[in-house]
């Protein structure tokens, strides 16, 4: 079963690829090679306006040396609406299937005097993908077979305006998403809440999960992270407790499990800590 098939069937793991350097891909692919048994692995695309390999080429060798499905993320910022359908006809003669639509970080945010494209917006990527699927260009000119896509979008459980973050998601829906990976959540009253109205929207969900590494961090993110609340009971026990973010994010995992289609792992490159969560989960569907 390809990733879309066992959603539904089989609780879900997802992780992402640390940072590649440069064209080390090699370092890269011993690194990911090191993963326990996971449904899939996310690709970034230049997050944070920075350089980094092709995501789709990066795709490709996971998926050709590695034999694990790969969901290269695929932004607005970088590419015209020609470059775009070119990329995309060749991400699929590569055997990708699924792509994650996002914005992308605006370029601003990185080192290079680089200008941003935005010849569309990601509702308007989500339906171009899902006319390529059908066959036909963005003019509706047929150019030749079909693309068969699986489209993944982001959603934020957190959102300070719950309705339209769910708006937004049935938008997402209507243009022809397939499944949703979510930002990151610490708070599982709320991943809950936001999955029994989200689940109705008929498409699967794999919540967001990223271990802590320390209270620093925590505060960090509170501060700075738009769309990412670590509550202060979660601090808490990382500074009187002792309790490790891999611990905190197992136990947020069980709460959260029977609500969920799955996870997505958001470890930045730490493969141990993955490991240890993935046990965990299988133990969880083991029970």
């Amino acid at each position: 079963m390809n990733l879309t098939e066992k959603m539904g069937k089989k609780f879900v793991i997802t992780t992402e690829l640390g940072p590649v350097k440069g064209v080390l891909t090699d370092e890269s692919l011993e690194k990911a090679g090191e993963y326990l048994p996971l449904d899939a692995i996310n690709i970034h695309d230049c997050p944070m306006g920075n350089l980094r390999i092709n995501s789709v080429a990066m795709a490709d060798l996971i998926q050709k040396k590695l034999d694990i499905e790969a969901v290269p993320h695929f932004t607005c910022r970088d590419r015209s609406l020609l470059g775009t359908q070119a990329d995309l006809l060749g991400a699929h003669a590569m055997g990708i299937r699924n792509i994650l639509v996002t914005t992308g970080d605006p370029p601003k945010h990185g080192p290079y005097p680089s200008k941003a494209v935005y010849d569309y917006n990601t509702f308007e990527l989500i339906r171009l993908i899902k006319k390529m699927n059908g066959g036909l260009d963005y003019n509706e000119k047929e150019f030749g077979g079909k693309t068969e896509f699986k489209i993944a979008c982001t959603a934020m459980p957190t959102s300070k305006n719950p309705e339209r973050e769910l708006e937004r998601m049935r938008k997402k829906i209507s243009a022809g998403a397939d499944f949703f990976q979510t930002q990151v959540v610490y708070d599982p009253e709320k991943a809950v809440s936001f999955l029994k109205e989200a689940r109705k929207l008929g498409r699967p969900i794999l919540i967001g999960v990223m271990p802590l590494k320390s209270v620093k961090m925590a505060r960090f993110m509170n501060k700075n992270v738009e769309g990412i609340n670590v509550p202060e009971k979660v601090i808490s026990r990382m500074e009187n407790g002792g309790t490790t973010g891999v611990e905190i994010t197992c136990d947020f995992i069980e709460e959260i499990f029977e609500h969920a289609d799955g996870i997505h792992i958001m470890a930045m490159g730490d493969v141990t800590g993955t490991n240890r969560i993935i046990e965990f989960v299988n133990t969880m569907v083991s029970r």
